[in-house]
């Protein structure tokens, strides 16, 4: 039998729904190249975002990761590669999947990360990711870890037209430390696209992968966003200085829990800050030194976006605060 008489690859997307399931989704199904298939809990098979998915082609799978490995193992059967997008709050919950993977013949699993890279110790909540890097290797599982740097959605203030929570933007409005480290920015959107050609690439199985469509700096990053929203005096007005003395207070001895709980949100978030702003982390250089490869080196021909191409759409939505409001 040829080659183009086999079935495409089975893909399964736990977190399909999500926002960068979403994305991966897109890449997958655009590139032609893979049948997808989301798990989805039961209780949810009849929202919205679950018939989108069945309408745009997606086969449903009914599970939760806590199921246990015996029913895990069903919900495989067929399945080639997983790519996991679940919620921050249920990355410890992947256990038993890569568990069940292991049993059935996974050939590839790509865990929840789609982040920043980093040391231990800085972030409780990558240190958790790490911890599940870390079993993959240890069940011998075929992998790959992609990394995304920070979303550009979350890199430009918003405009005051935005109905966004006021907490959002504020966030937004936030400038931190000098402002001068620079930083990778992915298009949430383009996310997909990026996944698509890893998984299907030899060079990127067991290696880990830094995705980026452009390096900027904090203040780079504010200064565009005023200038091509049109407020510039508002938003520069609005600009709230967090200096790195009062991110590193805030971050030093937390060890929250992944609760999903307004706090635990909080110290997320400052610790990523903290992580991306004064350690340095979310750089090229810095991805290099931990072995990831560059997606931008892999795959040349996907053209790239900067941040002021990104600004330009952005600004010019009804609300680009859309992302914060579901």
């Amino acid at each position: 039998m040829s080659n183009e008489n086999l079935p495409l690859p089975l893909v399964l997307v736990p977190g399909a729904t999500g926002h960068t399931g979403q994305s991966i989704v897109r890449g997958l199904l655009d590139s032609e190249k893979f049948r997808v298939a989301a798990l989805v809990r039961p209780a949810s098979q009849s929202k919205p975002a679950t018939q989108t998915l069945r309408a745009s082609g997606v086969e449903i799978r009914l599970g939760d990761l806590r199921d246990g490995v015996p029913k895990l193992k069903e919900v495989l059967a067929g399945v080639s590669i997983i790519v996991s997008a679940v919620s921050g709050w249920s990355i410890p919950e992947q256990k038993d999947l890569f568990r069940a993977a292991k049993e059935v013949g996974v050939q590839r699993v790509v865990p929840c990360d789609f982040a920043m890279p980093g040391k231990r110790g800085i972030r409780p909540a990558h240190d958790v990711k790490l911890e599940i890097r870390d079993f993959i290797q240890e069940l011998g599982l075929p992998h790959t870890f992609i990394d995304v740097g920070w979303w550009m959605q979350l890199s430009l203030p918003l405009p005051t037209r935005s109905k966004a929570p006021e907490a959002v933007k504020a966030l937004l409005y936030t400038l931190y430390g000098t402002g001068t480290q620079k930083l990778l920015v992915t298009d949430l959107n383009h996310i997909g696209t990026f996944v698509a050609r890893i998984i299907a690439d030899p060079r990127t199985l067991n290696r880990a992968v830094i995705v980026w469509e452009d390096q900027v700096t904090g203040l780079e990053a504010h200064k565009i966003g005023e200038r091509v929203s049109g407020e510039g005096d508002v938003l520069k007005a609005k600009r709230i200085h967090v200096t790195a003395d009062e991110l590193k207070s805030a971050v030093e001895g937390k060890k929250y829990a992944l609760d999903g709980s307004h706090a635990a949100h909080v110290d997320m978030l400052n610790g990523h800050m903290y992580s991306m702003h004064v350690l340095g982390e979310n750089t090229l250089e810095y991805a290099k030194e931990l072995g990831y490869l560059d997606a931008r080196e892999l795959y040349p021909d996907i053209p790239g976006q900067t941040l002021e191409e990104f600004a330009k759409a952005f600004y010019s939505a009804e609300d680009p605060g859309e992302y914060f409001m579901d």
